[in-house]
């Protein structure tokens, strides 16, 4: 056999060789928890008390809507991000150019959600914002719910018929599907697109809460996150806010 051939390993035990320091990634200041789900599933309710529990800041439609609306609100969240924050901005930017969106508000829209996601510690529902960001700093679920009990409680909630009910859920569905299908190209029945997908129906709002509330905690503690935060569970309990 040649010598030339012979590739050479580096040994399990011992002396390993001079190692390469592996450049640092690039993180933004916190997790990201990206909820997606079905019209009438009560996900923007398990959102606002997932977000009360863990102390973070929920963007749902209407703060969505205001942020698009208002250039100069973009600009200060961006303004506030840290240096390395600001970082992982540039580096998600990058990893995006060139992509062509459907319009020009959807581009605003992914660029605000990436601003968002820099921030860390914040819950999106909807807006395909689990579809866009990546894994290592997302967690992204669906909470679901039967037909019937999503139009009961949509039927309820706006004062509803039951044949209004049905049609405005099926309704939001088909746009939600279609959504991202046009600027994303995903489709939110596929299961293996999400962490977790939960039935608000059969575990109830709460439960929904604490599971999400759990597994952003735990994510956290997992997580080697940058040297600078601290990211494990709190001693004096799971849902103690950490100081």
């Amino acid at each position: 056999m040649n010598p030339k051939d012979v590739v050479y390993e580096s040994p399990l035990h011992g002396y390993q060789g001079d190692r390469v320091p592996q450049a640092q990634k690039v993180l933004p200041a916190g997790l990201t928890l990206c909820i997606s789900r079905e019209a009438g599933a009560r996900g923007g309710t398990i959102a606002r008390k997932v977000g009360d529990l863990l102390g973070w800041q929920v963007f749902a439609q209407d703060s969505i809507d205001y942020l698009l609306q208002q250039e100069n609100a973009r600009q200060q969240l961006e303004t506030e991000l840290s240096i390395s924050s600001q970082d992982w901005l540039a580096e998600q930017r990058k990893r995006l150019e060139g992509q062509r969106w459907p319009s020009e508000d959807a581009k605003t829209l992914v660029d605000l959600l990436l601003v968002i996601a820099a921030r860390g510690e914040a819950v999106i529902v909807g807006r395909g914002a689990g579809f866009l960001l990546p894994p290592q700093s997302t967690i992204h679920v669906r909470i679901v719910a039967p037909f019937p009990d999503r139009v009961a409680w949509l039927a309820q909630l706006l004062r509803l018929t039951q044949q209004q009910a049905e049609e405005e859920v099926q309704a939001r569905d088909r746009r939600r599907a279609r959504f991202l299908s046009q600027v994303f190209g995903q489709e939110a029945a596929d299961p293996t697109r999400y962490d977790a997908v939960l039935n608000s129906s059969r575990l109830g709002v709460e439960a929904c809460a604490q599971i999400l509330g759990w597994m952003v905690r735990t994510r956290q503690a997992l997580t080697a996150w940058a040297s600078d935060r601290e990211a494990l569970l709190p001693d004096s309990g799971l849902w103690e806010r950490p100081s």
